[in-house]
């Protein structure tokens, strides 16, 4: 699948088609809408050490950190929590392939909790207070309404596992129920508050980049009215339905570039951004209401289309009659984009 990677020479970032073979993960370059047939790189598995949850870098939340027996690091980006955390499983089994003990041991180490002794839930709040290394707060939106110093319920759990606190998503989520149980943290917005009437005291705090948290004391002024936000922002404000890499033919230049596409309900929106870029900012996109989607025959380029492409192509058709042309990896994938869509049209 597509996934962005940091150069080594120049730091930018780049959008390659990654190939996990058993002992080495391939990188290939896209040119023109399709893959080139020579890898641009590989990344040796033997003896590699894997990050995940890798906090290095602010702005992007969702990297795997590889480091080779030869120190060589390289970071891939994923465009969700759940599928950085299926590539990051898949690699670690290939990394340890040939120890059957390893693996189980991983799977075993995601199912089981035991609180360790010298952890303090004091000491774990006072971490998450500090400015330089503790938990980022960010301005979200929940509902047309503005949080300020909020943070997910993914992200707490991405800070947790990378500050040692807990070794795996389920230990994490426990550590943030019992931290939001002694009042130290306390949900925000619909979908937090709703978890905390659950019965299952496991599902009350959400391992989830929608649900918000802040810290119990923070002032309830943190709001403001619907009225307020930005149109722009009350775009991206709907519940997020699907995401992830595409390729989108341009409007005026028709080349093909790999974007991360977003799709939103509540408003029915899709989103698409330019993976290589630092801001988590939209390129474009435009309202599903009144659009029209549809699978394009693989056989020959259709009308519209430029270029030699792989093909799994769909249309999508604005009720201004902007036709997109976008491209997915696999015949699945472009059924399951297909169906998210149209119930939102």
């Amino acid at each position: 699948g597509f996934l962005p990677l940091q150069g080594h020479v120049v730091r930018n970032w780049k959008v390659r088609w990654f190939v996990l073979l058993q002992d080495k993960l391939l990188y290939y370059k896209i040119e023109g809408g399709k893959k080139e047939p020579s890898p641009k790189g590989r990344i040796l598995l033997d003896g590699c050490t894997i990050t995940c949850p890798c906090l290095e870098y602010e702005n992007r939340p969702l990297l795997i950190k590889l480091k080779t027996k030869t120190n060589t690091d390289y970071f891939l980006e994923c465009c969700s929590r759940e599928e950085r955390d299926s590539w990051a499983l898949d690699i670690t089994g290939a990394i340890h392939a040939g120890h059957p003990v390893q693996v189980q041991e991983l799977h075993r180490m995601k199912n089981s909790f035991k609180l360790l002794e010298n952890i303090s839930l004091h000491n774990i709040v006072e971490k998450m207070y500090d400015s330089s290394t503790g938990i980022k707060l960010t301005r979200n939106l929940d509902q047309g309404n503005r949080y300020k110093e909020t943070f997910t319920g993914s992200a707490l759990v991405d800070w947790l596992i990378s500050n040692s606190f807990a070794v795996s998503r389920f230990e994490a989520v426990t550590l943030a129920s019992m931290l939001m149980d002694e009042n130290f943290i306390r949900p925000v917005g619909v979908r937090s508050t709703e978890a905390t009437r659950s019965s299952d005291p496991s599902e009350k705090f959400l391992d989830d980049s929608n649900a918000l948290y802040m810290f119990a004391e923070s002032s309830k002024k943190n709001t403001s009215s619907k009225e307020e936000v930005h149109f722009n922002i009350s775009e991206l404000s709907g519940t997020i339905v699907k995401q992830g890499f595409l390729v989108k033919q341009g409007h005026k230049r028709k080349n093909w570039k790999v974007r991360k596409f977003v799709l939103r309900a509540d408003p029915a929106f899709l989103h698409y951004y330019d993976p290589t870029k630092e801001d988590n900012k939209p390129v474009g996109g435009f309202s599903l209401r009144g659009c029209l989607v549809s699978a394009l025959e693989d056989n020959g380029v259709p009308a519209g289309v430029k270029g030699n492409v792989q093909g799994n192509l769909f249309k999508i058709i604005t009720k201004n009659d902007i036709h997109y042309y976008i491209q997915a990896s696999s015949k699945a994938e472009r059924v399951q984009w297909i169906e998210a869509i149209k119930p939102l049209t």
